[in-house]
C-alpha cells in the first residue's frame, strides 16, 4: 500500500487509517459526525494525496486527448478544467478524470489505483501523435477544502481576498510559498475547492490551511466522512458506484459527455443510447430506513431482479440509512418498494441528491 505523504502529520492528530485503490487514506479522525457537522457549517480539510495525477505534454497534448474523452478538450479555455470519462469502443468506462488544460500541459485528476489503467489505455492509442504521457503523482498532491467558510480559509492563508470559484474554475496562486492551483468542485459541496500542490511542499500547504482556518472551526476531514457527503449529494465514484461495465449515462454522467465534439472512443454507443432516450437502468437513491444491507445487495420487485446497491451510509441529512443503487428503469419512480435480496426487508426509491 501506498503511503500518505502526511502521515506522521495525521497520526499525531489520532487519525484512523484505511485504504482506497491500494493507496492509504485517512478514514477519521476520531468522530465522523463531527467532521461532518463541520463541513456543514464552518469548513473542513481533507487530504486527497491518494488520488493519481497524469501529465501530458507535446504540441498534440490536446487533439490527442480530445479525441480519447467524452468531454470537449480543443475548446476548453486554458486555465479551466472538465470532467471527462474514458470509453471502450463498446462504450463502457476506463475511467473517469477532471482535466485541468494549463499553458504547457494537461493535467488528469484520477480516481486512486487507476493512474496505470489510464496511462495504458491512453498509450495504445498513441502512435504518431506529437504527445507523450508522464506519471505525476510523485510531483503533484491534491487537498480539498469543504464547507460554507472555505473563501473565508484561503482569504485568509492568502492573505488576500479569495473571489468563490465556480464549479471546475481555476486559479494559479502563490499559498504558503508553493505555487498551487486552485479548482472549484462543487460536486459534494457547492463551497468546495481543490488545492492542486507540489508534493514537495505539502506539509507546508496543509499546515497554512489549518491555521488560518483554526479561528473560523475548521476541522480535517477523513475519508468516511467524505463519503457521507458524496453518498448525500447523489455522486457517483469510480471503483465503487461505476465499474469497467458501466455507461456514463446509466451514471448519470451527462455533464461529462460533449454532443458537439468530434469522434472519440465509444461515440458510436453513447449516441445510439442518446437517440435512444433510455437506458435499461441507472442509478438512484435509495431509502433504507434501518436496513442493515451492503453494497452489492441485490434488490427485488416481486419476484423479478430489478437492480442492486453499490454505496450505503447511515445519512444524517435523511434521518436514515439510504444507499445509492441502480435500478431497472420501469422500477425508478420516487416511492417504489423493493425488497432487498430475499426480503423481507423493503426500501424505497428516492430522487437525488437526498434532502431531510
Amino acid at each position: 500500500m501506498e503511503p500518505l505523504s502526511l502521515h506522521f502529520l495525521h497520526e499525531k492528530a489520532g487519525a484512523r487509517f484505511g485504504a482506497v485503490g491500494g493507496r492509504e487514506t485517512v478514514a477519521g479522525y476520531g468522530d465522523v459526525e463531527a467532521e461532518y457537522r463541520a463541513a456543514k457549517t464552518s469548513a473542513v480539510l481533507h487530504d486527497a494525496s491518494y488520488r493519481e495525477t497524469l501529465r501530458i505534454t507535446g504540441e498534440d497534448r490536446v487533439s490527442f486527448l480530445h479525441g480519447m474523452v467524452t468531454q470537449e478538450v480543443n475548446n476548453l479555455p486554458v486555465g479551466t478544467a472538465a470532467y471527462a470519462a474514458m470509453l471502450t469502443a463498446k462504450g463502457a468506462m476506463v475511467a473517469d478524470a477532471r482535466i485541468l488544460k494549463r499553458e504547457t500541459d494537461l493535467l488528469l485528476d484520477l480516481e486512486p489505483g487507476t493512474g496505470a489503467k489510464v496511462r495504458e489505455f491512453l498509450d495504445k492509442y498513441l502512435i504518431s501523435e506529437d504527445a507523450e504521457l508522464h506519471e505525476a503523482t510523485g510531483e503533484l498532491a491534491l487537498l480539498r477544502l469543504l464547507g460554507p467558510r472555505t473563501a473565508e480559509v484561503l482569504s485568509a492563508a492568502l492573505g488576500s481576498p479569495h473571489a468563490p470559484l465556480s464549479h471546475l474554475a481555476a486559479r494559479a496562486v502563490t499559498l504558503a510559498g508553493q505555487e498551487v492551483w486552485l479548482l472549484g468542485n462543487a460536486a459534494t459541496d457547492a463551497h468546495g475547492v481543490d488545492v492542486w500542490a507540489p508534493r514537495a511542499g505539502l506539509e507546508a500547504v496543509w499546515r497554512a490551511l489549518m491555521e488560518a482556518g483554526a479561528p473560523l472551526g475548521v476541522k480535517p476531514l477523513g475519508f468516511e466522512a467524505l463519503e457521507l457527503l458524496r453518498v448525500e449529494a447523489g455522486v457517483p465514484r469510480y471503483g465503487q458506484d461505476m465499474v469497467d461495465t458501466t455507461i456514463p449515462l446509466e451514471a448519470n454522467l451527462a455533464s461529462a459527455i460533449s454532443y458537439n465534439k468530434g469522434c472519440y472512443i465509444g461515440q458510436e454507443v453513447i449516441a445510439r443510447a442518446t437517440f435512444r432516450g433510455h437506458m435499461n437502468r441507472k442509478l438512484t437513491g435509495l431509502l433504507l430506513g434501518d436496513v442493515d444491507v451492503a453494497p452489492g445487495a441485490e434488490l427485488r420487485r416481486g419476484e423479478k431482479k430489478v437492480g442492486w446497491l453499490t454505496s450505503v451510509v447511515r445519512s444524517p441529512v435523511a434521518g436514515q440509512r439510504v444507499a445509492l443503487g441502480y435500478v431497472h428503469r420501469d422500477s425508478l419512480e420516487p416511492g417504489t418498494e423493493l425488497t432487498v435480496a430475499a426480503g423481507p426487508a423493503t426500501v424505497k426509491v428516492a430522487s437525488l441528491p437526498f434532502s431531510a
